[in-house]
């Protein structure tokens, strides 16, 4: 059903937070090694949830503090760089690189982004994939589906929001189960960047059309 509703819309995939991610033209964005991020059935570590994020997805995050892809070191940069050093999201860092978006998303402040895991993107199929990777107005408006302009905390996250695209984007749920546009669920949740909270999901938005 997902890959109907895929190939409707010209089927793409990609974007892009930060917290894990995004990323354009600069330095901010490289590739980084694939890790898999499931249902966020389990519930959080006692660390985790004094940290403030919380769901499955966190346990493949590194934890020294000196690595770029940690908590720590993702809070001190702005969402796109951070994203570029999380394992979950390099498919998503490339994407962003690709749209050019890597520097807006830098520059944003107070944003919330929804950051598709390399999972997510795995569920589509190579050839619709390529396909929007090499159409960059497609991209851009599927990664920017993926960005709230304001900064939304695991209190405020349930409820209707609009995009950066224009479009909305339906939360249900609470605590630290939360579900988007009723198929995507969110594996690891309020995860900061110096200018944006991420919500890591397991599938990639799509707006309307």
């Amino acid at each position: 059903m997902k890959r109907r509703l895929f190939a409707s819309v010209g089927v793409i995939a990609v974007l892009a937070l930060s917290a894990c991610g995004g990323t354009d033209s600069d330095d901010g964005a490289s590739g980084a090694p694939s890790t898999s991020a499931s249902a966020p059935m389990a519930s959080a570590s006692p660390s985790m949830m004094m940290s403030g994020q919380f769901g499955s997805g966190c346990a493949a995050v590194p934890t020294d503090p000196s690595n770029p892809g940690s908590f720590d070191a993702m809070a001190k940069v702005p969402v796109a760089t951070a994203a570029s050093g999380n394992p979950l999201l390099s498919t998503l860092v490339t994407a962003v690189k690709k749209a050019n978006l890597v520097d807006s998303l830098n520059g944003a402040q107070g944003v919330t982004v929804f950051a598709p895991t390399n999972d997510a993107f795995a569920k589509i199929p190579k050839a619709d994939l390529d396909k929007v990777l090499a159409d960059d107005a497609m991209l851009k408006k599927v990664l920017t589906y993926h960005v709230v302009p304001t900064q939304l905390s695991p209190d405020t996250l349930a409820g209707t929001h609009k995009t950066l695209q224009g479009g909305d984007l339906e939360v249900t749920g609470s605590g630290s189960s939360f579900t988007v546009n009723g198929t995507s669920m969110v594996v690891c949740g309020n995860v900061s960047t110096a200018n944006a909270t991420v919500y890591i999901v397991d599938t990639v938005l799509m707006p309307k059309s």
